[in-house]
């Protein structure tokens, strides 16, 4: 995460997560109304069990670019010479990845019969959240006022996060707090490439003044209007969600209103046959 190329790589995990589940969720809530059966239950197990792999393949690819890079720690925790540290920010970065792979475990187990405690897939996600906001409260010491400033907005994002997801292990498919924990991930994914324009432009166009208080109000204001953003990208689709699942519901009333006809026709033939019969 020292350079344009590792704000982006966290920032489009988030974003893409964020994305999926303001369909998700809203797709789930909405069906929800109608009739539930255990094919519908199955699904939405499956797609946890999905969820849980890429969670878990996503974290692995991010230890991996942090440890491996060309200048990476490559596994090595003390310079053997010195006895010095090695690349401590790429190991606080991989502790974060880590965490969330753990998340992404926990996911996939709850799907098999283990008889896991119902709520520990959502305890550690809010583990991990906590975690990773953790990390970055001790990330930015001794760092520029704006570079400061920027990574705080984040951990409001973050710990956001990590408050909605450690309620929803007592209120468990609470859509208010999927919904408020979606737009928090929307959020920190965007948020992230909004960090790498603004701390790594020296390619794109003139650096930003770390101290002057203007840029910092402007920064202030620019994560008012991510937040805007992911609002908006939630209620788009939301309504898209809610044509589909209304369109279908319309298509099954159809159907069950075609065989029910069709049922009363065959009903109404038999019995002028049996009446014929008898005359």
């Amino acid at each position: 995460m020292r350079d344009f190329k590792g704000h982006t790589l966290p920032g489009s995990f988030f974003l893409m997560f964020g994305l999926w589940w303001s369909v998700k969720y809203p797709l789930k809530h909405l069906s929800g109304r109608l009739k539930a059966n255990c094919r519908t239950h199955l699904f939405y197990q499956r797609l946890e069990l999905i969820e849980g792999l890429m969670k878990a393949i996503f974290s692995l690819v991010g230890i991996l670019a942090e440890q491996f890079v060309p200048d990476g720690p490559h596994m090595r925790l003390i310079n053997g010479e010195d006895h010095s540290w090695v690349k401590l920010m790429n190991w606080q970065h991989s502790t974060m990845y880590l965490f969330y792979g753990l998340s992404g475990v926990v996911d996939v187990l709850t799907y098999f019969p283990l008889k896991i405690p119902v709520g520990l897939d959502r305890l550690s996600l809010s583990l991990a959240v906590f975690v990773e906001g953790f990390l970055f409260y001790f990330h930015v010491h001794n760092r520029p006022q704006l570079d400061q400033h920027i990574h705080a907005l984040l951990l409001i994002a973050i710990f956001g996060g990590a408050f909605s997801i450690f309620l929803e292990v007592f209120m468990r498919d609470h859509v208010v707090l999927e919904f408020f924990r979606t737009s928090l991930t929307i959020l920190q994914g965007t948020w992230f490439w909004q960090i790498g324009f603004v701390l790594f432009t020296s390619s794109r166009g003139p650096e930003w003044n770390q101290e002057d208080h203007s840029n910092i109000m402007f920064i202030t204001l620019c994560f008012c209007l991510h937040y805007a953003i992911a609002l908006i990208l939630m209620t788009s689709n939301y309504s898209l969600v809610y044509c589909f699942v209304k369109r279908q519901r319309w298509n099954n009333c159809e159907m069950d209103i075609g065989i029910r006809k069709l049922n009363s026709d065959k009903d109404s033939k038999a019995a002028l046959l049996a009446g014929s019969e008898e005359e």
